[in-house]
């Protein structure tokens, strides 16, 4: 999840790190699963950087949120990577993460030099 809110907010994993003040090594460590338990403080630092719920990340890493129930969160996470797009917008992301899934699904995780744009 913290990398799909990182690319939705167009930031490298280096900005990203940069803005929560943790190193890039740990981002990776954090989007790639291998650290379980983050620490509060951290996740703290993370919602502000990707502005993503704190309460979110919290029950993402296996916290308990006081007051809150432990039911599905998908709904809340996917509000909050959208946050600020219009339902256009929001229709056309879709539309080319689809486009671009199709197209050849094996370049998943791997960078690209340049852009490319959706054909009309």
């Amino acid at each position: 999840m913290l990398r799909q809110a990182r690319q939705v907010r167009e930031l490298s994993a280096v900005d990203a790190s940069r803005a929560a003040g943790i190193s890039p090594a740990y981002l990776s460590k954090l989007e790639n699963d291998v650290v379980k338990s983050p620490s509060p403080h951290v996740l703290h630092q993370l919602s502000e950087a990707l502005t993503v719920p704190y309460a979110e990340l919290m029950r993402l890493s296996g916290y308990r949120v006081p007051g809150e129930s432990n039911a599905n969160t998908t709904g809340t996470v996917s509000a909050a990577l959208f946050a600020g797009l219009t339902d256009d917008e929001r229709d056309e992301l879709l539309e080319y993460l689809a486009w671009h899934r199709a197209r050849r699904p094996s370049s998943r995780g791997v960078k690209r030099a340049t852009r490319r744009i959706l054909p009309a």
